[in-house]
């Protein structure tokens, strides 16, 4: 990646492409996931409540680091904005299929990144 060091006023900033800025922010948005569920006094924790948040931070992860916006990965995927806003979210535990085409939609367009 090429980037160009700058000093003003005793202050150090760094100028990088537009794509990786908005890689990077999409990354600290990522820094808001869902909470992992609360273990129980024998240290289990619900199940479902547990995978629900897992599959929802692996997207988030996923599509931040892909620079992709919810809408853009909803579109890729064939899927309603609204579903995976409720999946990312950790509110619905989506189907296999639609795992399935999230899971599609992040491969293909971490290939096109060349990630």
């Amino acid at each position: 990646m090429d980037k160009v060091n700058l000093k003003l006023d005793d202050r150090e900033y760094v100028i990088l492409p537009r794509e990786e800025y908005d890689r990077l922010a999409g990354l600290a948005k990522a820094a808001d996931l869902p909470p992992m569920p609360k273990a129980d006094k024998d240290g289990n924790f619900p199940a479902a409540e547990y995978g629900r948040a897992s599959l929802a931070r692996k997207i988030i992860r996923g599509r931040a680091e892909l620079g992709m916006t919810q809408r853009e990965l909803a579109k890729r995927a064939g899927i309603a904005f609204e579903h995976l806003n409720r999946i990312e979210r950790g509110h619905v535990t989506p189907s296999v299929a639609t795992a399935e085409k999230i899971e599609r939609a992040l491969r293909a367009a971490s290939k096109r990144n060349g990630a």
